[in-house]
């Protein structure tokens, strides 16, 4: 029986370069090779798509070694793999793509689009699911809209904040008050939040926010657990155990997961039977709200005074490293990281099935 060819995509433009190269590697090193034929694929920092290199190897270099093969992808549906730029126009076959891609032009809908267009089938959520799953201002919108519980928030774009930063303080400061959050509405990691206690440490979350994009969001302060859950499936998903985050840090910023290497993981979570069935049955109901497929990690807070539970965002392609949240919880939930690539898999075939299926009738009729 010929192998699968897996195409695993690494690297990217945004901020969470380094942390999508960590996931390539631990993603690679686990595919099993017997069912697997494994094409890593690299994207350098200024958007360049190469050919013949292993995550871990431009971990130790730096950067992409120039002698490497410069690709593009084929979106010619009869022609599903890459093409190379070297000259020779040599085609490799891609006949599923694994895009272990975080944050901005991978987990935005962006190369989710562009794999619609070749037809190949990918792990994860289509372009609308990543799209709003990006967008954290979409997001906390459509989880009002189903009914999910969520803390307070505002959204402010930065021409608004350039031009009416007294106005946009003090509707802050009277709708939400101190202390509260301030994020950037697209941007994965951690990357550019601040929790800020006074007026003059607002003004320099909102300014830092405004660095990473242009549209804005602030959240009042819950004093809570920070619980996270697993989501697999596509249209009939399944919820892990949940787990809980103990930051090292203020709170659980981009140095507390990915530097200082101190913050602490509870899986399962302590919580009572029914709050666990709550977390779960919200994490589903947040997934189907997004549109979301394959998989996904939700993140809640459990309020301390009432065991409220709140969504806070989901991440559609969460980190993937053998330590990663989204892994472990499902190994504590039964599923090992290898069967879970399995999985994954699996479900990205079924979805490009189903999709492909979808179009046949259509044209039939």
């Amino acid at each position: 029986m010929a192998k699968l060819i897996v195409g695993v995509i690494f690297g990217g433009q945004s901020g969470e370069h380094e942390v999508s190269l960590n996931s390539a590697v631990s993603v690679i090193n686990a595919l099993d090779r017997l069912k697997y034929e494994v094409v890593p694929i690299g994207i350098s920092k200024e958007g360049k798509w190469v050919l013949g290199t292993n995550p871990d190897q431009v971990l130790a270099d730096g950067d992409f070694a120039a002698q490497l093969v410069p690709v593009a992808l084929s979106t010619d549906p009869s022609h599903a793999g890459l093409i190379s730029l070297a000259g020779d126009h040599e085609f490799t076959q891609i006949d599923v793509v694994f895009p272990v891609l975080h944050g901005t032009y991978g987990e935005d809908g962006s190369i989710q689009g562009l794999l619609e267009l070749a037809d190949i089938p990918y792990v994860g959520a289509g372009v609308l699911g990543s799209a709003v799953g990006m967008d954290k201002i979409i997001m906390k919108n459509l989880f009002a809209q189903a009914g999910l519980d969520q803390a307070e928030y505002l959204s402010f774009t930065r021409k608004e904040w350039e031009t009416k930063s007294a106005e946009v303080l003090d509707q802050i400061e009277v709708g939400l008050g101190y202390p509260c959050f301030v994020k950037p509405a697209n941007l994965g990691s951690s990357v550019g939040i601040s929790k800020a206690h006074d007026r003059e440490s607002l003004q320099h979350a909102l300014a830092l926010a405004a660095q990473f994009d242009r549209r804005i969001v602030v959240e009042e302060f819950i004093a809570g657990r920070e619980i996270e859950v697993s989501i697999l499936g596509n249209d009939v998903p399944v919820a892990s155990l949940p787990g809980e985050i103990l930051p090292c840090n203020e709170f659980y910023d981009y140095k507390a997961k990915y530097i200082d290497g101190n913050s602490g993981l509870v899986i399962p979570a302590k919580l009572p039977q029914s709050i666990t069935e709550s977390v779960r049955e919200s994490a589903i109901k947040a997934f189907n709200s997004l549109d979301c497929a394959g998989l996904a990690r939700a993140d809640f807070f459990v309020t301390t005074k009432e065991n409220r539970v709140l969504i806070n965002e989901i991440n559609t392609m969460p980190g993937f490293t053998q330590i990663s949240m989204y892994p472990k919880l499902w190994e504590a939930s039964g599923l090992t990281y290898p069967n879970l690539l399995d999985k994954l898999i699996e479900l990205a075939l079924e979805r490009h099935a189903e999709k492909n299926k979808r179009k046949t009738s259509f044209e039939l009729e």
